[in-house]
C-alpha cells in the first residue's frame, strides 16, 4: 500500500468527512472556520488523487485513516449538533 503525507489535520478532516459529516460540522468540532475546513479538505483530497467525496471515503479506510466500525465521539456529535442520525 503507497503511503500518503497527510497533514494532522487533514487526516482529522478525512475522517470525520469519512463519517458523513459536512464542512459546517468539522468546523464545529474541530474548531477552525469552514474555509480553513474546506481547505485542508480540498488538499487531502488532491493528496490523495480524488475529487470525489464518495472515493475520499474509500481511501479513508484503506489508507487506515478511518475504518468501517469508526464513529463519531459523544464530543464530536455533541459538538457538531449531531443527533444519533442512525450513521454515527
Amino acid at each position: 500500500m503507497m503511503s500518503v503525507e497527510l497533514t494532522p489535520r487533514q487526516r482529522e478532516v478525512v475522517r470525520l468527512v469519512s463519517l458523513g459529516c459536512t464542512v459546517e460540522e468539522i468546523a464545529l468540532v474541530l474548531d477552525l472556520s469552514p474555509s480553513t475546513v474546506d481547505n485542508h479538505k480540498t488538499r487531502a483530497m488532491q493528496r490523495l488523487g480524488t475529487n470525489k467525496v464518495a472515493l475520499l471515503t474509500r481511501l479513508a479506510i484503506k489508507h487506515r485513516i478511518s475504518s468501517l466500525k469508526d464513529q463519531l465521539t459523544r464530543a464530536e456529535k455533541r459538538r457538531s449538533g449531531r443527533g444519533n442520525d442512525g450513521w454515527n
